[in-house]
């Protein structure tokens, strides 16, 4: 075998990591700019949060419904993904259960502008619920299934109804500059405690 065809075997997954990683950036910086700004942010303004050209962006995600989708679902992965880290290293399953909570509404602010987008008529939007249902729900369950295994809360609660609690408090929250939905959430974790 010859070196350069040995060399372009070793570059390949490089390159595919590289591009990974910087999709992954891009999308955080999607998300972090949604946050700021809306959904409806000049795309102009991602760019120079992520550091890249329109052009990478457009080339990535011709339309902004694509770049919605993406950061919705990025954000979705990342919520899903920190469940089973924090369980691995939090001192209690309470504690990794109520710092995934916490990062779950976080999650919900990334979504500044986003209810408004998901009524439209594109079909790209159709299968997000479904897939936020799908990756999310089973990832708090575990953590609730934790939980109560360790005697830290009672075993009653569904991850559903949970979620769904969540959401609503943080319904609004960005419109009140009075009601701190954050602290509505962690008075709800509270509540699921069992006393010692």
């Amino acid at each position: 075998m010859s070196d350069s065809v040995e060399g372009a075997g070793r570059t390949a997954p490089s390159k595919r990591k590289d591009a990974r990683r910087n999709k992954e950036a891009l999308l955080d910086a999607a998300a972090a700019v949604f946050v700021r700004s809306g959904v409806d942010a000049p795309v102009r303004d991602i760019a120079a949060e992520a550091g890249v050209g329109l052009g990478t962006i457009y080339r990535h995600f011709p339309t902004r419904a694509d770049l919605i989708i993406a950061v919705y679902r990025h954000q979705v992965d990342a919520c899903a993904d920190d469940g089973p880290a924090l369980l691995a290293s939090s001192p209690t399953p309470y504690a990794a259960l109520r710092e995934w909570i916490n990062l779950f509404v976080d999650f919900l602010a990334t979504k500044h502008g986003l209810a408004a987008v998901l009524q439209s008529d594109n079909a790209g939007f159709d299968t997000l619920h479904a897939y936020f249902l799908d990756r999310l729900v089973p990832v708090c369950a575990e953590l609730l299934e934790a939980a109560a295994a360790a005697g830290e809360i009672g075993s009653d609660i569904e991850a559903y109804e949970l979620m769904r609690g969540v959401g609503n408090l943080c319904i609004g929250a960005d419109n009140d500059p009075r009601y701190d939905a954050r602290r509505l959430v962690e008075l709800l974790i509270e509540g699921l405690r069992r006393p010692h």
